[in-house]
Parts: structure tokens; sequence; C-alpha cells
């Protein structure tokens, strides 16, 4: 089978000899992925997205980094490289990488699971490109035009690590916008896509994406070790999934002789979904959706006096910049507020977040100030983080945190 020519590159990459100031300098020793335009003191001209950045520390004249150049970004510099040992970016180069990836999420691939972020961007040396697998197939998203000259090879590499039939390329909308490259988000480049809807398995529960038209590759895997978990705690309870999308945590509580579970999602599109994968699976309770706005929706169900035996709020990220992290505290404080009054007597809440701008023990301080205000006695029974394929490697990779609260009356 042969790659498509789309991937290919006419660029030549430059290298790059890069000087910064001494904030810029401090990043990169501490092994920060990120370099700002404001930390370059001294560049090359005519520096093009792509080039690979070589960077010396200002008194010494010893390389520090290696990195890719990106002239349309205020990170300037992605690094891909900050070890004392000297390094030769080249196809060896990426494939060792890929392949240290891989031996990190071997525990996750010993148990019945054939779904997995192969490529978690920064985290794994990567900035700007995930890889997620999805059974046989393979679905590379790039949100930077830094990979473009090397994509060639590290899609070759990826597929000899993943042993994957089919690649598939997603595109951010940056880059489907951008006109120095042939490719298409949803472009099939290697192999044969039979369907774009592929099935895959998560903790011995069938799912689907629809690697083509789906958010970000076609699922969310970051919450598969919440959603194993939450399906322990729902057999022969009622569930309620806010924010349901796809339906993950209903159809894990299905699964697990859940007796009624209700799907809550704004996209009547995403409940179809969700009913179809909980199809996938044999299960004999009941699978209600509603279709709304999750805040009014919480509301008409308190008003109607509807309680669940458990409740999972797992909204989508609240925070997208510095100027917007207040209002999503006071968000995910209403969110626990309306969640606490939708739990049952002695029923279990589930709060998460994938904003990483509101960091993980505010988070947490959020829910225990909202829980303790309210009349009933709880405990905070676990609280849980990233799982093994979503490695973190910087304080901003971190984004996913997740409490598990069980009300005593």
């Amino acid at each position: 089978m042969s790659f498509s020519s789309q991937i290919k590159s006419n660029y030549q990459p430059k290298r790059l000899a890069v000087k910064l100031n001494a904030k810029g300098e401090q990043f990169v020793i501490k092994k920060h992925p990120w370099v700002f335009s404001n930390s370059i003191v001294k560049i090359n001209d005519k520096a093009r997205t792509g080039d690979l950045a070589i960077i010396f520390s200002k008194n010494k004249n010893r390389v520090i980094g290696l990195g890719l150049y990106d002239a349309y970004s205020p990170i300037r510099i992605k690094i891909i490289h900050s070890d004392a040992e000297k390094a030769e970016i080249n196809t060896a180069f990426f494939h060792g990488k890929i392949e240290e990836a891989y031996k990190k999420r071997s525990d996750l691939l010993k148990t019945n699971t054939t779904s997995y972020r192969l490529l978690f961007g920064e985290n794994d040396g990567f900035p700007g490109l995930i890889a997620d697998v999805y059974d046989t197939v393979l679905v590379v998203k790039l949100y930077s035009e830094i990979w473009l000259p090397y994509l060639e090879s590290i899609l070759k590499s990826l597929q000899v690590v993943s042993n994957a039939d089919t690649i598939v390329i997603r595109l951010s909308r940056g880059l489907q916008q951008s006109k120095n490259h042939q490719l298409k988000d949803g472009d099939v480049v290697y192999g044969i896509l039979e369907n774009e809807v592929v099935q895959f398995i998560e903790h011995d529960v069938k799912f689907s994406a629809n690697v083509i038209k789906g958010h970000k590759t076609g699922y969310f895997l970051d919450h598969r070790a919440n959603r194993k978990q939450v399906g322990e705690w729902s057999k022969g309870k009622t569930v309620l999934d806010v924010f349901s999308y796809a339906g993950g945590f209903s159809v894990h509580a299905l699964y697990n002789d859940a007796r009624e579970v209700t799907s809550l999602d704004i996209s009547k599109q995403a409940l179809e979904i969700a009913i179809q994968n909980g199809k996938l699976n044999p299960y004999a309770g009941k699978h209600k959706t509603i279709v709304g706005d999750a805040f009014k929706s919480l509301k008409e169900l308190i008003k109607n006096n509807m309680t669940f035996d458990v409740v999972v709020i797992d909204p989508p990220s609240f925070a997208k910049q510095a100027s917007e992290i207040e209002l999503a505290k006071k968000k995910y404080a209403q969110l626990a507020e309306l969640g606490a009054q939708l739990t049952a007597s002695k029923g279990l809440l589930v709060l998460a977040s994938c904003s990483s701008r509101v960091l993980a023990q505010s988070f947490f301080d959020i829910n225990l100030q909202v829980l303790n205000n309210q009349s009933r006695r709880f405990n905070n029974i676990l609280n849980t983080y990233h799982d093994i394929d979503h490695p973190i490697s910087f304080p901003e990779g971190a984004y996913l945190k997740c409490g598990y609260y069980r009300f005593l009356n």
C-alpha cells in the first residue's frame, strides 16, 4: 500500500541560529515546549514556517534546544528537543519519539481496548500534532504548518508503529484555509476507508467514531478511565449524563446494567450517535435522551422533582482564553449546585472539567465550596486526572480533572 502524494512537501527546511532573552532561555532549559516571539533576541532573516530553530545559550554559545519555527503563531518556536545530548532531526529522530510514545501506552494496550491517543502534541514531543487510533484507522490532526515538511516521514513511522491499515488527516480551521499544502480535512492518505464511521472497543465496550466529520479526531478518548469507573458504579442505578455528546458515560452505564440512563446534550445529532453507540452493546436498561441547553434542562428537571442515582456533568471547555476564567468558575459552581439538587439520596455526583486555564485545585475547591454550602453530607471519594495515553510533560498540558462526590443522605 502506498501513501498519497498530497503529504509530500516541496519545502526544504533551513537551519536557523536563534538567541533568546533570559526569560525565554529559562523556559527552554526547564524543558517548556513554547518560545514566544517576544523572547527572541536574534534570528536569521527570512525564517519560514517549518525551519529548524537551533537555540544557543546567550553566554556560552552552546545549543540548549531545537525547535520548529512557526511564522504564524505567537508561540514562534515549538520545541521538539531540549535534552542535553545532541540530536539530528531526521526520520530516525521522529521514529524514535513515536516508538517511545507507543511504549508509554503499553499497559492500556494490554486491556480489551482498541482506541488510544498515540501522540499527545507537546506532551509527546510533537507540538501541534495529535494522532489517535481507532481500531485499524489512525487519525492525525494537524494544528500547525510546522509539520508539513516532515509529514511524510512521520506518517510512515506512525503507520509502522501503530500497524494501522488506514490513515486519515484532519486539519484545524487555520490549516483548512492555508494555501501552503494540498491536503483537505478528512483526506485518506494511506489505505482505504470503507466507512467513515469506525467501530472500536474501550474496556470491553463497543463504540463508534466518525473519523471524517466528528469533533477533533472523531471522539473524545481522554475520559476513558472515568467512563469505565462510572460504568462500574452504575449497576441497577438511574443515571443522568449531562453534555453527553456521543454517549461515552451513558453507554458504559448501560453496558454495566444501569436500570435507566438519560443522555442530555444540545446536539440532536450527537444524541442519535449516543443511541447508536448504546445499541452496539447488549443492554437491558432504558436509554432516554433530552435535547437542550444543559443549564436550562437541569433547572427543568429540578422543577419536575427528578433525581438520579448517578449524575455525570462533563461540560466542554468554558475558558478558551484568560479573559473567560472567572466566568468559567461561575459556570462550574452553578453546575455543581444543579447537579447536587438532581442527585438522589446516597447518590453519586461526578463533576469534570477540561478547561486547562482553570487549574485542578481551583476546580476541586469550587466543587467542595458549593457542596459544603448545601445541607447534605457527602464524601469526596475520588479525584482523577489524565489517562495513560494523555501524559503530561508541562503545566499547560494538563487540562482534565474529575471529582466524584458520594452523598451520605
